[in-house]
């Protein structure tokens, strides 16, 4: 199915602006919906930083119904692409240092809720064709919580474009004062247990979740995940109440930005036909953390937020026994100074062994990535992660936790996956460090005692296809049902 009229909405895209992988995926996404003849457009809220960065930017829209005076639309491209970018330029919310979210202090901007709920009015206005654009949608593709009201309102217009709601982690509502409802003028309707309210509280992630034609997460498991007291954050029985209208795309990758044959932060490239790069990298690695150059010795790299979600204190729990099995791990991220300060207490007392840089850096995660042996990857619920997929295409055997995406893209080094050529990685079940362990140690057993299966693994994971073009087609096929239940109610 080709030639959709596609309103992508997002309150981030990548290079414009980013804080995870939501950025990821609208920078991508609608790129490979573009190649496949589909008529898409980005909107999202004009930030400080994305209009340094947006290309061509001009005037689109002054005057949109139901929208303030002081509002207007910018027109644009998405830096590198030929994807039209539509910024709602309110100064008073957007023009402002500091994240998307968050001031610069980290603490959530206290207007967030008048922030995105202008931004949904004007999405709306797009999407009826009232933003004196001349364009009006088949399908209004909205992620996440900030643009959560969009199906709300627009499900009171009988003429509305199909709406998609994708849900990239859970565990962000949106959820604000019950008084807010009331200031924020919403429609009367909206209100009460069947809408937008939430334990006393105002939900934008509800209005997504309640009013959209279809609802998507980005990974199959993921969506099963979210229908359990575990994972639900108290939404399980709405998403399953919703369950007909609920189902899970892989993210998908861009290779272009990551690919160890022709990676721009590569001193040596390789592929899964000749590797002898990845072993020269991986020396590279060593010198440049001042590891000890000890090519035989397993060498673990871990790239990612250094909270809970992700693990990090199952790592460190076992920092202790993995040192007496004579590996290195390597540590890139930022997070909480309590699990930042315990990883340069551990680099300082394994010098050799242990290097940790807190702090982001897009070369190190590539070098990191290429150099490494293992990625370690213990998350407690990981929608779908990228890092995994990074690392399978760069040869490095992932350790992951039985969990969203990390089960649905690593195939676990059991007997029988063996036996099928199908391993790509190691898995373990529940998040704990006695279960984490064991995982870490068959990689490193297996890489030193068993080098023609370890081969064979890296070069299966790197064989593995996670293109977004992969992804853009159940898009396509999800646009069409959520086109088919338009209105109907589940």
């Amino acid at each position: 199915m080709a030639n959709n009229k596609i309103l992508f909405v997002t309150s981030e895209a990548y290079p414009l602006i980013k804080t995870g992988g939501l950025g990821d995926v609208a920078g991508s996404l609608p790129v490979a919906l573009k190649a496949q003849r589909n008529d898409i457009r980005i909107i999202m809220p004009a930030y400080r930083d994305a209009m340094r960065k947006a290309e061509k930017l001009g005037f689109a829209s002054f005057h949109m119904e139901g929208v303030p005076e002081t509002v207007r639309l910018l027109e644009g491209r998405l830096p590198g692409t030929t994807v039209k970018l539509l910024l709602v330029d309110s100064p008073v919310h957007f023009d402002r240092p500091g994240g998307p979210y968050a001031a610069p202090d980290g603490h959530d901007w206290g207007d967030n809720a008048e922030r995105f709920a202008t931004f949904a009015r004007v999405v709306s206005a797009v999407a009826l064709n009232k933003a004196g654009l001349d364009w009006q949608p088949d399908i209004v593709h909205c992620n996440d919580w900030q643009s959560g009201l969009v199906p709300a309102l627009l499900s009171q217009h009988p003429n509305r474009p199909a709406t998609i709601f994708t849900i990239h982690n859970l565990a962000y509502h949106g959820h604000f004062d019950s008084s807010k409802f009331q200031s924020l003028h919403l429609p009367h309707f909206l209100w009460g247990m069947q809408g937008l309210e939430f334990h006393h509280g105002l939900s934008f992630i509800k209005g997504g979740l309640v009013f959209a034609d279809m609802i998507n997460t980005v990974s199959p498991t993921y969506a099963e995940e979210i229908r359990t007291p575990h994972f639900g954050y108290g939404l399980d029985g709405l998403l399953n109440h919703r369950a007909d209208r609920l189902v899970g795309i892989l993210n998908g990758v861009d290779y272009k930005q990551w690919n160890p044959a022709n990676d721009l932060y590569l001193k040596h490239h390789f592929d899964s036909h000749k590797l002898d790069g990845k072993a020269k990298n991986k020396d590279e690695l060593q010198k440049q953390f001042g590891l000890s150059q000890q090519a035989d010795t397993p060498l673990l790299g871990l790239v990612g937020r250094l909270v809970e979600q992700k693990g990090i204190d199952l790592v460190l729990d076992i920092i202790p026994q993995l040192m007496e099995l004579d590996v290195q791990l390597v540590v890139l991220g930022t997070g909480a100074k309590t699990f930042q300060a315990k990883l340069e207490a551990a680099a300082a007392k394994y010098p050799q062994q242990i290097a940790v840089h807190i702090g982001f850096s897009e070369a190190m995660a590539h070098q990191i990535e290429a150099g490494a042996d293992m990625f370690l990857m213990p998350s407690r619920f990981e929608p779908c992660g990228l890092n995994q997929i990074y690392s399978l295409c760069y040869g490095t055997v992932p350790i992951v936790r039985h969990t969203g995406g990390l089960a649905d893209t690593v195939i676990d080094a059991n007997e029988e996956n063996i036996k099928l050529g199908q391993a790509s990685g190691f898995h373990f079940e529940h998040a704990s460090a006695h279960e984490l362990l064991p995982a870490c140690q068959r990689a490193i057993s297996t890489y030193r005692q068993q080098p023609k299966l370890w081969k064979k693994i890296i070069t299966t994971g790197m064989k593995q296809d996670f293109s977004w073009k992969q992804s853009a087609k159940h898009y396509l096929e999800l646009y069409q049902t959520a086109q088919q239940l338009r209105g109907k109610h589940s």
